[in-house]
C-alpha cells in the first residue's frame, strides 16, 4: 500500500508538472504575443530556472507571470523529486525489508506446516489453516502465486519445493506437518521423497491428480494422498444421492455461530486426562463429545464406553467448538496435539 501511495504521489506530480507547462506557454503568449515554441521555451528556462537569457525582454505583466510560473515549477518539481525518491525508496529497499522480515519470522519457526504449491487447491488449503490459526510457510516457484500469497498476508518463499534448499529455509526439521499441493504429479513426488530424506517422520499429506500417481507416492512415503477431483465426484454423487444428509453434516459442522471441530488429540504422559473415564472428561469439558478412543497398543474403540479409561500413550478424537477443544488440548502436552480439522470441502 505505501509504494502505490507513493507512485500515485508521482503520477499525480507530473500530471501538475504538464499543467504547469501548459499553463505557462498559453499565459506567455497570451501576455506577451509570442508564438507558441517561444512561449514553450521560455516556460521550461523558467520552470527549471537554468539562466538562460530572455527569449524576448518581458513587459512587467510578464515579470510577475515569470515569478509566479517559477515559484510554482520550482515547488512542483521538489514534490516529483521527494515522490520519486519515496517510490524507489519504498519499492527497492521496501521489498527488500520485507523479505528480511518474512524470513527472520519463518527461521522462528516452530511445530507449523509446510504449504507446497499455491494454486486452486492450495488457496483452499491456507484458507483453512487460517482459519484454524494454525501456523504455516507456503513455497511456490511462480512469483504471481507469491505475490497472491504474500497480498492474503501469508508467510512465503520462493522456491522450488523438490529442492532441499527450499525445505530447509522453510524448517523443515521443525515442521508438525507438510502439505504437498503441487500440480505436476512428478514435482509431488520428488517433494516426497525430499521431504523423507531430511525429516524422515513429518507427516506428509500429498496431492495426486490419479491413482497412478496416488500409488507412487504412497510408495516414496507420504502417509495420506488426497486426489481432489476424486473426491470432488464422490461428493457431488453423495450430494445427489443423500443431498440432505450431507447439507445436515455441513450445517453441523458450519455453523453460523461457532464452528464445531473434529481432533484427534494425543495425551501425553503428564496429561491430567490419563485414568481419567470418558464420562468424567465429557463432564469436565461440557458440549465436548468423545467420538473414538485410539488405546496404546493401537487398538481403535469408536463410540468408546461411558466407562472407558484414558490411558497413557492413548489418543481422542474429539468432537466440539474451537474454544472447548482447546480446553481439552490445555490438559495435553502441546507437542502432542496432531489436529485433523474437518473442511467443509472435504465432508461429503
Amino acid at each position: 500500500m505505501r509504494l502505490f501511495g507513493a507512485l500515485q504521489d508521482l503520477v499525480r506530480g507530473l500530471g501538475v508538472l504538464l499543467l504547469v507547462v501548459f499553463t505557462g506557454t498559453i499565459g506567455y503568449k497570451l501576455i506577451e504575443g509570442w508564438s507558441l515554441l517561444d512561449s514553450l521555451y521560455m516556460t521550461i528556462i523558467t520552470i527549471t530556472t537554468v539562466g538562460y537569457a530572455e527569449v524576448h525582454p518581458l513587459s512587467p505583466a510578464g515579470r510577475g507571470f515569470s515569478i509566479i510560473l517559477m515559484l510554482v515549477g520550482v515547488g512542483t518539481a521538489f514534490y516529483i523529486l521527494t515522490s520519486l525518491v519515496r517510490y524507489i525508496l519504498e519499492g527497492e529497499f521496501g521489498i527488500r525489508i520485507g523479505r528480511q522480515r518474512m524470513e527472520a519470522k519463518i527461521r522462528r519457526f516452530n511445530n507449523h506446516f509446510i504449504l507446497c504449491g499455491y494454486g486452486r487447491v492450495g488457496q483452499a488449503i491456507a484458507s483453512i489453516l487460517r482459519q484454524q490459526e494454525a501456523k504455516f510457510v507456503v513455497i511456490d516457484r511462480d512469483r504471481e502465486a507469491i505475490d497472491k500469497a504474500q497480498q492474503a498476508g501469508y508467510l512465503t518463499i520462493q522456491g522450488d519445493a523438490t529442492k532441499d534448499e527450499s525445505l530447509r529455509q522453510a524448517k523443515i526439521d521443525s515442521a508438525r506437518g507438510i502439505i504437498i499441493a503441487l500440480g505436476d504429479d512428478a514435482a509431488s513426488i520428488y517433494t516426497t521423497l525430499a521431504t523423507k530424506e531430511l525429516n524422515a517422520t513429518l507427516p506428509i499429506v500429498a496431492r495426486a491428480n490419479n491413482e497412478d500417481a496416488g500409488r507412487k507416492l504412497l510408495q516414496a512415503g507420504a502417509q495420506r494422498v488426497v486426489a481432489p477431483e476424486i473426491i470432488g465426484g464422490a461428493r457431488m454423487a453423495r450430494l445427489a444421492l443423500r443431498p440432505q444428509a450431507v447439507e445436515f453434516i455441513e450445517t453441523v459442522l458450519f455453523g453460523r455461530e461457532k464452528q464445531l471441530l473434529v481432533e484427534e488429540i494425543e495425551t501425553g504422559d503428564e496429561s491430567t486426562l490419563v485414568g481419567s473415564t470418558i464420562k468424567e472428561i465429557e463432564e469436565r469439558f461440557p458440549g465436548v463429545r468423545i467420538l473414538a478412543l485410539k488405546k496404546s497398543n493401537g487398538a481403535l474403540v469408536p463410540n468408546p464406553g461411558q466407562n472407558s479409561t484414558v490411558e497413557k500413550a492413548s489418543s481422542l478424537t474429539a468432537f466440539g467448538t474451537v474454544e472447548q477443544l482447546r480446553a481439552v488440548e490445555g490438559c495435553c502436552q502441546p507437542s502432542k496435539v496432531k489436529a485433523k480439522s474437518t473442511s467443509k470441502s472435504g465432508v461429503s
